[in-house]
């Protein structure tokens, strides 16, 4: 992807805002917006920002597994099954 030819001035939203939600929608490329040249905005569809944020969700999620093996806190599968079937089975 090239931001390059998706950076258009506030301006431009402005003027254009329905025809870019549809070539945002269509693309599925992000659209950065800028405001006296500098880059202050960034447009997305929400199709790309819900996988994004579960992309982010994920990471994480890893990031903190990975934090609790370095630290040592970690159980055996087995162990972690049971605990998880004996809590099912009290509820």
């Amino acid at each position: 992807m090239r931001y390059s030819t998706q950076i258009k001035p506030i301006s431009y939203l402005k003027a254009n805002a329905a025809q870019v939600l549809r070539d945002i929608a269509e693309q599925r490329e992000p659209m950065v917006i800028t405001q006296n040249g500098e880059a202050t905005a960034v447009i997305q569809d929400i199709a790309s920002y819900e996988n994004s944020q579960e992309t982010l969700a994920l990471l994480k999620i890893l990031a903190l597994g990975n934090q609790q093996i370095e630290q040592g806190r970690v159980v055996p599968a087995a162990q972690a099954i049971a605990r998880i079937r004996a809590r099912a089975a009290k509820a």
